[in-house]
């Protein structure tokens, strides 16, 4: 997962996921009601499986493996604050968003220009039709790098064309993020 997915990621929680495999497993109990065997189809295990690793008995309890560590921390972010999400992500898309990232900005111009691209610490509202054309991308399975693009389309509009009042036809220069968060709200 690449830095803005990750940033999406954080932006769309209220609240931190549970961090240790105990807690997730009890966070998919508690989503499954209680069943053993609902939370063993969901992470293609035996209800026995799931059984050892919930269990209270002094010696009987088993930890999941790596691979099954994945599988249910992979399963608890599907499920995690599902409303809470989806009331974010709406609010993004109709309202905008403040984009923080620091990455190598600027445009693709001759070296030594004021634009050139460098590292530059980035604080920028978007609107919400960028808001729409990432989680749109998102949900079609788009990489780090289609959504670096949306972004530096997105930037490149509102930082150095001042909103479509200059700098027209110039190509943007987007890449090495260190870090994206998104502030929507």
């Amino acid at each position: 997962m690449g830095q803005i997915e990750q940033g999406l990621e954080r932006a769309l929680r209220t609240r931190p996921v549970p961090s240790s495999a105990e807690a997730r497993l009890r966070f998919l109990l508690a989503a499954h009601r209680g069943s053993t065997r609902r939370v063993a189809t969901v992470l293609g295990v035996s209800q026995r499986t799931v059984q050892r690793w919930v269990t209270k008995k002094p010696g009987a309890r088993r930890p999941p493996g790596p691979t099954r560590i994945r599988a249910i921390e992979e399963a608890v972010l599907a499920r995690w604050q599902p409303r809470v999400r989806a009331r974010l992500r709406a609010q993004a898309e109709a309202e905008g968003f403040v984009f923080h990232t620091r990455a190598r900005f600027g445009f693709a111009a001759a070296a030594g220009s004021s634009d050139d691209p460098r590292v530059r610490w980035i604080t920028q509202d978007l609107p919400g039709e960028v808001a729409r054309e990432l989680f749109a991308a998102r949900d079609a399975g788009a990489g780090e790098q289609q959504q670096t693009v949306i972004l530096a389309r997105a930037l490149g509009h509102a930082y150095f064309r001042d909103g479509g009042r200059r700098a027209h036809g110039l190509h943007i220069a987007f890449s090495d993020v260190e870090f994206a968060d998104f502030s929507i709200g």
